[in-house]
């Protein structure tokens, strides 16, 4: 046998080694460069996101497991090296096509995916959530709510509903009854909610999950919810941070698109820096920036504030994108939000605010990709980003 058969039989076997982080085989994913078989040696050069990836020795151990039975008593060496702007974009579009055509989620392709981040906790990203449903259910939008905060959800209390998520139909072939979200009726628009709240026997009690326990509560309401097809928005609040369940709601669901919540604090903005991060590693695109508690406003017109200024700005600027809002301070429920006291719905300043959200998500949505004229802009935009 030469070397370009055996050079050609063992880039075959490296398909069979996956990437743990983007989940596709090595191969399509553009990340083998060049195999070299010599007398006593195979070269396999590997291209890499980043150079620093924490799971290169994995994806190494792979590559030798797969190349062992055809190396013949020849050494095995990995060559590394780090991919170019261009080859990373080919990259992760490949790993986000392969993500979402594997998804076993039931949330509808027709249904906008708004995931709602912070670096920390404290800046009233729960509370921005809620009032973005609000706003977009009074709108007229049917709209579902992941409440992905699973150690600290909040969200049933905020947006007053107490019915616990209920026990469904069976999907074909299988035994198990799919969840059905808690619903509320705002004018022409609804709210389904699912959210560990609707299932605890006592919201009192601490939930002692790890990182497995909470990744696979927030794959439950992905995959066993008997979520509306005809949805338009699906809304996710996310806990602070960007730990195990922010990470894997970017692998669940690869199109979802992010909101990133920040204050004017200069210390919850550089925080907040990681959330942006932590969104574009992922390649979930990031529409923008919204500052709360921006400031006071006192009865007479008077406006304070109270935790400083510029951080939503700093922000926006420091990472391209644009700040879209500012929310102030509703001393009416300083106390704790719930529905009637929904600032959204009881403070003109805010509803003014979340107007220019939704006219900014208004404006932010991707076109569909069904006509043939869109299809070739699509290509047209590529061709010159190259």
């Amino acid at each position: 046998m030469n070397f370009t058969e055996i050079e050609n039989q063992i880039e075959d076997q490296l398909k069979t080694v996956i990437d743990p982080e983007l989940g596709s085989n090595i191969v399509e994913l553009g990340m083998v460069k060049s195999v070299k078989v010599t007398e006593d040696k195979v070269e396999v050069s590997i291209d890499l996101t980043t150079l620093g990836c924490p799971l290169r020795n994995e994806i190494q151990n792979g590559i030798k497991a797969a190349c062992s039975p055809l190396v013949d008593g020849r050494q095995i060496k990995v060559n590394w090296a780090e991919m170019n702007a261009q080859q990373k974009d080919m990259t992760m579009r490949t790993a986000r096509k392969n993500l979402a055509e594997s998804s076993a989620t039931r949330v509808s392709e027709t249904t906008r995916i708004i995931a709602i981040a912070s670096g920390k906790g404290g800046v009233g990203k729960s509370s921005v959530s809620a009032n973005l449903a609000v706003a977009l259910a009074n709108s007229g939008q049917r709209v579902g709510f992941i409440d992905a905060d699973i150690w600290g959800y909040s969200i049933p209390k905020m947006l007053g509903i107490t019915q616990r998520l209920q026990a469904g139909r069976k999907p074909e072939g299988s035994n198990k009854p799919l969840l059905v979200p808690s619903q509320k009726i705002l004018g022409a628009g609804s709210i389904d909610l699912v959210s560990m709240g609707l299932l605890a026997d006592d919201e009192s009690n601490a939930l002692m999950w790890r990182g497995l326990m909470l990744n696979r509560a927030v794959q439950h309401f992905c995959e066993d919810v008997d979520w509306n097809t005809n949805l338009d928005t699906l809304i996710i609040d996310l806990p602070p941070g960007t730990g195990d369940v922010a990470m894997g709601v970017a692998q669940l669901l690869p199109r979802a698109e992010v909101l990133v919540v920040t204050t004017p604090s200069k210390a919850a903005q550089r925080v907040a820096v990681r959330a942006v991060s932590m969104a574009q590693k992922s390649n979930l695109r990031v529409l923008g920036v919204i500052e709360n508690m921006s400031y006071l406003l006192t009865p007479n017109g008077e406006r304070i504030e109270v935790f400083s200024s510029g951080g939503g700005a700093t922000l926006a600027q420091e990472c391209n994108l644009e700040l879209i809002a500012q929310i102030p301070i509703n001393p009416d429920i300083a106390d704790g939000e719930d529905f009637d006291n929904l600032s959204v719905l009881s403070e003109q300043k805010t509803k003014d605010a979340f107007d220019l959200v939704l006219d900014h998500l208004e404006t932010t949505k991707a076109p569909e990709m069904k006509g043939c004229s869109t299809r070739l802009v699509e290509q047209m935009e590529q061709m010159f980003d190259q």
